[in-house]
């Protein structure tokens, strides 16, 4: 959990993103017939509902407003939440986690403190039992951590090692329920055949980092994990180099033992059977069988990473319970995708936008990476493509 003992995740809805009506399954259309059918499902979703304005142009429902809360990072990336409402949140490029307190309560924090320096590419935090954990790119660590610390107090206790680098080199953190370390690692490649069982998957370990198995395999890069309601949820990164418009980006409800497809498959309607990759062609149609399909989808290359659930107080009751994922926008899509919140219901798969306005056209200003609920109810979000943390918060 990102949220100390309990943890809090959140974000919000605005306009219609694509909710993929139901159709014949894409699987028995040809290629080309399965991308028109796509491109058509994201058009004609719709992109209604009002919108207030907050600052550098990005929009909100009426009735919420964004403010800065912290800025002056290189490239910040996921958070937790201490049970004193300090924010913590790491910075690959820096190598550090900072601290961002806000004991004034302001929604803007006092100060940014750095806890600790010198890790290799840390990403995923968590805190559990009396640690802050943090997922470097080649293992786990962890620190003694007390709520309202701003430094670390001893140096970082290996727990458990990790194939470092990749091509997706960042690596994530969460507690389970049942108080087990529950850790998400990338492919090395864009469609492959991995030798080592720890990427493309999750695993899970005690908290000492022991006992270790695979948990969840066939996810490609699964950067956002997160329990709510006794179910692990992920985001899931698709493969490239298929077009613009597939295969579309995956939310799945993830289980133990459970097989997600990637590299032999992937998912073109929620909930349906997934499609076999004839571009990589290794094994067979048969093996997509086994492979549990996304619940919900979004535009192809659009890259889910933190996601969240609202669990908060302050938001109206329809966002409660509701699951949000920031997009961090594509690199390679001849019209650029993602650079938004959205919100996704955790039951029929429907996602609606939240938070947009870092993507103007063709030009970026900002690129979505974790959410968090704050202490107070907000919704924290950082921007890597920035340096900054937004607030988001009902008026």
């Amino acid at each position: 959990m990102r949220r100390a003992a309990t943890r809090q995740t959140t974000l919000q809805a605005d306009r219609p993103l694509p909710s993929f009506p139901s159709a014949p399954p894409v699987r028995r259309l040809g290629r080309a017939a399965g991308t028109a059918l796509l491109a058509a499902a994201l058009a004609a979703a719709g992109t209604g509902g009002a919108q207030g304005a907050s600052p550098d142009g990005l929009s909100v429902p009426d009735g919420f407003k964004v403010t800065l809360f912290a800025d002056g990072f290189k490239k910040p990336r996921f958070m937790v939440v201490a049970s004193n409402g300090d924010v913590l949140i790491s910075d690959p490029s820096a190598g550090t986690v900072t601290v961002m307190p806000d004991r004034d309560r302001d929604g803007k924090a006092d100060s940014r403190q750095v806890y600790a320096s010198g890790l290799n590419q840390p990403h995923g935090l968590a805190i559990q039992g009396g640690f802050l954990y943090v997922a470097n790119t080649d293992g786990v660590v962890r620190f003694p951590y007390r709520a309202g610390d701003t430094k670390a107090s001893a140096a970082p206790q290996k727990v458990v090692n990790l194939p470092g680098g990749g091509g997706h080199s960042t690596r994530t953190v969460e507690f389970g329920p049942d108080g087990r370390m529950y850790v998400s690692v990338g492919s090395t490649c864009n469609v492959c055949e991995e030798s080592d069982p720890k990427r493309a998957a999750i695993w899970v370990y005690d908290a000492d980092g022991k006992n270790g198995k695979p948990y969840a395999t066939g996810l490609r890069n699964a950067v956002g994990i997160e329990w709510f309601g006794g179910q692990l949820f992920a985001t899931n990164n698709g493969r490239d180099q298929l077009g613009d418009d597939l295969p579309p980006e995956g939310f799945y409800r993830v289980k133990d033992g459970g097989f997600y497809g990637w590299p032999y498959c992937y998912t073109t309607q929620p909930g349906q059977a997934q499609v076999w990759d004839k571009d990589f062609g290794r094994k067979s149609a048969d093996t997509c069988k086994a492979a549990t399909p996304a619940f919900s989808l979004t535009t192809a290359h659009s890259a889910p990473l933190g996601l969240a659930f609202y669990d908060g107080k302050t938001f109206p009751a329809e966002y409660r319970g509701q699951m949000f994922a920031a997009l961090h926008g594509s690199w390679n899509r001849s019209v650029k995708s993602g650079y938004k919140v959205i919100m996704i219901d955790p039951q029929s798969g429907k996602t609606t936008d939240f938070l947009t306005g870092f993507l103007k056209g063709q030009t970026v200003s900002g690129r979505p990476v974790d959410l968090v609920v704050a202490a107070d109810g907000a919704l924290l979000l950082s921007d890597d493509g920035a340096g900054r943390v937004w607030r988001i918060q009902a008026r």
